[in-house]
């Protein structure tokens, strides 16, 4: 038996990761972007389809996706249309619900706030979290500018971008490291959210709006008018979706009860042979 068999495994010390402007923000923006999408998706129920261009309608064959229901031999069917390419849907998108009352929406009202079809309702739950997204947003950045969490765990650098291939590939052999500062592939990948799909899906809001129209009129003319403007949002939001889900998966992975502490307390659990610093806990 060696010395060391028997002994619970090496711990690295707890050091003061978060601070508590970008956890109170993590869970404001977790709980804004919750009501934004399923709310997003009763206002997308009206008019389920999107399109590329400033203009669009019956004389119009600019649609790039478009979920409906249509009529068969069989009777109704769910029916979704990518690119010119049309997916039978049924019981997910265009037609779902018990067969013997089934309801003809784009999506499933299980996925929509609120979960009838209400679209007034929808815009204001909209416009409520979307403005407090904002405010949230404004908040992180500027405290994470004074505190430096924005130079240091955030703004890639040039050793991130050479360490990419290495942490990229201990990521997808699971070898996670739980280090002082993000990994590269997470200074990445925050960088995406925070300075490219957070400011996109924002503008590309505010372009449809036709009070925002008259006020900054270059809107319509940076995103190609109102309806590009609505298909940028869209897709979006599902690489925002996307984000979440793997997120979520590396979260588990990493060990939740670790990352989960970092985000409430703010204290995070290093791997070992992280160097401690003054005011670390051992």
């Amino acid at each position: 038996m060696t010395e060391d068999e028997g002994l619970p495994p090496a711990k690295g010390p707890l050091i003061y990761r978060q601070s508590i402007w970008t956890r109170l923000t993590h869970w404001v923006w977790a709980i804004c972007l919750f009501f934004l999408l399923l709310s997003g998706l009763q206002i997308f129920n009206a008019h389920p389809t999107l399109y590329i261009g400033k203009q669009s309608g019956f004389e119009f064959d600019n649609s790039v996706l478009s979920i409906g229901a249509v009529n068969t031999p069989d009777g109704p069917r769910g029916q979704t249309t990518v690119f010119g390419q049309t997916f039978d849907t049924t019981g997910v998108l265009g037609m779902s619900g018990p067969a013997a009352n089934p309801s003809f929406v784009g999506f499933p009202g299980a996925v929509t706030i609120p979960s009838f079809r209400d679209l007034a309702t929808g815009r204001v739950v909209h416009f409520f979290f979307g403005w407090i997204f904002v405010a949230a947003l404004f908040i992180w950045f500027l405290a994470s500018f004074i505190n430096g969490h924005l130079r240091r765990d955030i703004l890639p650098k040039g050793r991130d971008f050479t360490g990419l291939p290495r942490d990229a590939l201990d990521h997808a052999r699971l070898r996670l490291h739980h280090g002082r500062t993000y990994s590269p592939l997470q200074k990445l990948s925050y960088f995406a959210v925070f300075f490219v799909l957070f400011p996109l899906i924002i503008l590309t809001g505010l372009t449809m709006s036709p009070g925002m129209d008259a006020a900054w009129p270059w809107l319509l003319d940076i995103f190609g008018g109102r309806q590009t403007a609505r298909t940028i949002h869209f897709v979006v939001m599902v690489l925002l979706v996307l984000f979440f889900v793997v997120h979520i998966i590396m979260v588990l992975l990493a060990g939740p009860l670790n990352e989960l502490r970092s985000m409430i307390t703010g204290w995070y659990r290093t791997s070992p042979g992280t160097p401690s610093e003054q005011g670390d806990k051992p």
